[in-house]
């Protein structure tokens, strides 16, 4: 059996979901750790991940390398990878990108949804590409092996960061915008670039994200990745679902709005929807990664391509990015 990789979860962590993991035989996933935290406060996230280590050893396990997967997997457990959803932890210190790839941090998008000191985020007006400490960081990232993440990003952002990094990067949890228009999807011309210099895009099955959100049937999904794998090539293509499990409402406040405004940021949701939409019924939680299994089947892909997007083509991209340049 293949692996079974998530590239982007951000739920409501305990021993309920760390199981559900286990129940659908997911062998890695990629954490977010951090939105808007400070350097200082995302070491109390890894405090809080080091005490789940410690309290569910037999269900998780810190994972820094692909061949932590192989372990994990051999041992019954799920690799957790760690990852930020903005540069916050690297304040203005570019110096933090290796220490925070010290402590296990993996991914780091150069920005969420607004403008960073790395580059611009999607819901800005005007995207002036990656700054001047941008293209300082990306390099820094690339030397140390952090993966450049720009599922938040805007478009000149995004396809700067692919033309500047010298490795290849990844957007883990967006859809092409040629099936959803979501602000958060990517044109054609990013996915032909990310897919022309080695990078991977995970697709997101987070409801703002998909056509017809919460309605959307498994059959649109799958054959959305079988077009996806027209024009990108299937080697390149993974899941990253950006699963918020039995997340309070109030996390999405904190996704949004941070502390850059007094006021409420409803992003891709409305006054009325301001809290997480419900998941398509046939993607609720961990345990149902075989849905989509038996959804891209059931739309044409061969057994080894199936494996490829279900983990196989994430774990060759974790072997090749981890690790110094």
């Amino acid at each position: 059996m293949g692996y079974r990789i998530d590239c982007l979860q951000y739920a409501n962590w305990s021993e309920k979901i760390f199981r559900q993991m286990r129940d659908g035989g997911v062998d890695a996933v990629h954490v977010t750790i951090a939105y808007h935290e400070t350097f200082r406060e995302m070491v109390l996230q890894v405090e809080r991940w080091n005490r789940y280590f410690e309290r569910f050893p037999e269900l998780i396990m810190k994972a820094r390398t692909a061949a932590d997967i192989d372990r994990a997997k051999a041992e019954g457990r799920t690799a957790i990878f760690f990852g930020f959803q903005n540069p916050s932890p690297i304040e203005d210190d570019i110096g933090l990108v290796e220490i925070c790839h010290d402590l296990g941090a993996r991914f780091m998008q150069l920005t969420y949804n607004n403008q960073s000191l790395l580059a611009t985020g999607c819901y800005e007006e005007d995207d002036t590409g990656l700054t001047r400490m941008g293209r300082q960081v990306v390099a820094e990232m690339n030397r140390v092996g952090l993966v450049v993440d720009m599922s938040h990003s805007a478009e000149r952002s995004t396809l700067e960061a692919i033309e500047h990094s010298s490795r290849p990067i990844a957007i883990t949890h967006a859809n092409p915008g040629f099936w959803h228009p979501a602000l958060r999807n990517k044109s054609d011309t990013v996915l032909r670039a990310l897919a022309e210099t080695g990078g991977m895009l995970g697709f997101s099955l987070y409801p703002h994200h998909l056509r017809g959100k919460t309605d959307c049937t498994l059959e649109s999904f799958c054959r959305m990745i079988a077009d996806t794998a027209e024009m990108m090539g299937v080697e390149r293509l993974g899941v990253g679902t950006d699963l918020c499990q039995d997340q309070p409402d109030s996390v999405v406040e904190w996704m949004r709005v941070g502390r850059w405004t007094k006021e409420i940021d409803y992003g891709e949701g409305s006054a009325s929807n301001a809290g997480f939409p419900p998941m398509p019924d046939w993607f609720q939680d961990n345990r149902d990664f075989g849905n989509i299994e038996s959804g891209l089947r059931a739309v044409g892909f061969a057994e080894a391509e199936v494996a490829g997007v279900m983990g196989g083509n994430w774990y060759r991209f974790f072997a090749e990015s981890f690790g110094p340049q």
